[in-house]
């Protein structure tokens, strides 16, 4: 009787942990070929690696709200339609396999939910880490980044974060009341924060102190949002730096045509950068 309990506890917690990653048969494969693939990189630094394995999902569609799948939070793995923030999330987990020498898809899924998390522990949807700025500030104590927009001259702003409470029908995990209440409560320790930015007038004259494989972060004017996109910063052959991102405007994973400096120019509520420099000293 004993042997059968312990063998039942063993299959709950079996059934418990696959219910919590949500991942297709044709992504488990899409992941055995990537590792294969970036087994073979070599790169002199950290921030060349990012740069490496952020440019081997180029031409990977661009697929919007691929988190939001079912009635509850799950780790989503989705390697056929990224969007700007599932993009550097895939490529801080993969980098971090490769730091590490680990080749595991558990390896895996344990990096991508340490990244996407609050204190890299799912729990819920409010769990997630929606606001970028926040997702900055929480791996920075995971040791994974490190804001340098302050050291690159970026200047402050006081502006209250609070776009998901102010557009509730916006978002279907908050039509739940305890998902919507639990989110206030983090709009409510976010806005204990500032907001410190590299102004747009200035990037092209400090881009030269950007690295390859930096994330970036546009900050916006838009009220209630700090961040409206994401990527990882690349220098180019033509000397300028430039964006590797999951573009919506153009449906995939691509490098901007344009340098940074200028690409943000035709973004309307741009109002500048934030830099994390990735570290990735902990797991």
């Amino acid at each position: 009787m004993k042997i059968r309990i312990i063998a039942a506890f063993l299959m709950l917690g079996a059934f418990v942990n696959a219910q919590k990653i949500t991942c297709s048969p044709e992504d488990k494969s899409l992941f055995e070929a990537k590792i294969a693939d970036l087994e073979q990189t070599k790169a002199s630094n950290l921030g060349d690696t990012i740069a490496l394995v952020g440019q081997s999902f180029l031409g990977t569609p661009y697929v919007e709200k691929t988190l939001e799948v079912g009635d509850t939070e799950t780790l989503v793995v989705n390697f056929g339609g990224l969007d700007c923030t599932t993009f550097v999330e895939n490529v801080l987990a993969f980098s971090l396999m490769l730091q590490h020498q680990q080749t595991a898809f558990e390896n895996f899924t344990d990096n991508l939910e340490t990244v996407r998390y609050r204190n890299g522990d799912l729990n819920g949807y409010p769990s997630r880490l929606h606001y970028f700025t926040e997702w900055i500030r929480n791996n920075e104590k995971k040791g994974l980044v490190k804001d340098i927009t302050a050291e690159l001259g970026g200047v402050e702003l006081e502006k209250p974060i609070n776009f998901m409470g102010t557009h509730r029908n916006l978002y279907p995990f908050l039509a739940s009341d305890e998902n919507f209440e639990s989110m206030l409560a983090v709009e409510k320790e976010i806005a204990k924060e500032k907001l410190c930015y590299l102004p747009q007038d200035q990037i092209e004259d400090k881009e030269h102190l950007i690295k390859s494989g930096d994330i970036l972060a546009l900050a916006t004017s838009i009220k209630g949002l700090d961040v409206t996109h994401t990527g990882i910063a690349i220098h180019q052959p033509d000397g300028r730096l430039h964006l590797l991102h999951a573009s919506s405007k153009n449906g995939e994973v691509e490098i901007s045509e344009l340098p940074l400096a200028d690409y943000l120019k035709n973004i309307k509520s741009n109002i500048g950068i934030i830099v994390a420099r990735p570290t990735l000293l902990s797991l």
